[in-house]
């Protein structure tokens, strides 16, 4: 039975309306919160579909951690998915980003010390399947992690977006609708943030409530304040993959704006009706949306995983059936692997100093082999900034 949303039933039908109130309020599965949401005190309701949301959740993720990809396929295919997760998280908020733009970024990141467009948003997602931890204790750590987001875009666009408060804004912002309707102010002034945003902080470190109802709950805080002129939806976010990536597979984090824009009704939907002063702090609505986002995400990272594994094994007999390549051990089909493996998984290709350290041999054999590939036409080569990456033309393996 779908969970109805007090807001809806506020105009039908009064009498129903605050006898069911009552009930939530006063309900043993009913946790309540200190944050204020439109003047109510928040609060959420444990219902079943929540909690089976959350075993359906646990065992996708125990799928996805099942997998295992072969080779340089796992680091590949989170190059892929980083660069899939920029480029929506920014086109949410109307920022446009190319994927060779950010690929060019992600493949100088660790030699290229310039303050590019997009680095700051990259190099924080790059961190997502590292061990480096992102500190969230504190207002500071919050307007931290923003600066290091997205501030240089900020400014660059517009200056006056910037913060200019001791940590946020000092003055107030709305959120408008595609028509110019206001839908929602932030909290304001600066104080008032700060102490709503200490309370959300409170409330996602705190042990009496699941990890995964904490994030939904702060990624719905973060929104309800909106902290700063602009960048909100991305730091929030960022946030919750960050968060998500440490609960579950890691990858995952690299999925959830994917599947915010899929569901970008629906999302901003729920926000709509947990704001709204005759919803009643009542914050479900928000959680449950979120969770099937989370569990769509991981159900549609298994089946991308999957299916390209199960590619890889259909391409095995026909990699047997190419022309073959000659090198001092005979014949060898070990370039036609990696080649495959780079057309299946990562983004462009995989470069030369890839190549070399996974095949273990001179740049004059892979010269040669790659020479061979060419001449067969079943070589794809694409430059990323001053960088070529290679693949096998997987297309024409299909229609052998």
């Amino acid at each position: 039975m779908d969970y109805i949303a007090l807001s809806q039933l506020y105009y039908s039908d009064r009498k129903a309306y605050d006898a069911l109130l009552q009930q939530r309020l006063s309900g043993e599965t009913t946790i309540h919160l200190d944050f204020q949401v439109s003047g109510n005190p928040a609060f959420f309701v444990k219902t079943p579909e929540l909690l089976e949301a959350v075993l359906r959740i646990e065992r996708a993720d125990k799928n996805v951690r099942s997998i295992v990809l072969p080779g340089v396929a796992q680091e590949q295919f989170i190059s892929k998915c980083l660069i899939d997760e920029v480029v929506v998280t920014n086109s949410i908020e109307g920022v446009h980003s190319t994927r060779r733009e950010i690929s060019d970024i992600l493949s100088k990141l660790e030699t290229d010390d310039k303050r590019r467009k997009f680095k700051g948003i990259v190099r924080k997602y790059y961190m997502l399947t590292k061990e480096d931890s992102v500190s969230l204790n504190t207002c500071e750590d919050i307007r931290a992690i923003y600066d290091e987001l997205v501030l240089h875009e900020i400014s660059e666009a517009n200056a006056k977006d910037t913060p200019d408060g001791k940590l946020f804004r000092k003055d107030s912002v709305s959120v408008y609708s595609e028509t110019q309707k206001e839908i929602h102010r932030g909290v304001y002034p600066e104080q008032e943030i700060i102490d709503a945003m200490n309370r959300a902080l409170a409330i996602l470190n705190t042990k009496e409530i699941d990890i995964l109802f904490r994030i939904a709950l702060f990624h719905y805080f973060f929104g309800y304040i909106h902290p700063f002129y602009d960048g909100n939806g991305r730091t929030s976010r960022f946030i919750s993959s960050y968060l998500l990536s440490r609960e579950l597979h890691p990858i995952l984090g690299y999925r959830i704006s994917f599947t915010v824009k899929e569901k970008i009704r629906r999302y901003y939907e729920a926000f709509k009706i947990c704001n709204d002063p005759n919803n009643k702090g009542d914050l479900t609505p928000f959680l449950l949306m979120f969770m099937d986002i989370v569990e769509k995400s991981i159900e549609q990272l298994e089946k991308a995983l999957r299916g390209r594994l199960e590619k890889l094994e259909s391409y095995a007999d026909k990699i047997s059936r190419l022309p073959k390549i000659v090198d001092k051990s005979g014949f060898n089909y070990k370039i036609y692997d990696v080649l495959v493996l780079a057309g299946l998984f990562a983004e462009a290709g995989i470069s030369t100093t890839d190549m070399l350290n996974y095949l273990e041999v001179s740049r004059s054999t892979l010269r040669r082999y790659l020479k061979c590939t060419a001449s067969h036409n079943l070589l794809v080569v694409k430059t990323v900034g001053h960088v070529k990456y290679y693949s096998l033309d997987l297309r024409q393996l299909d229609e052998m």
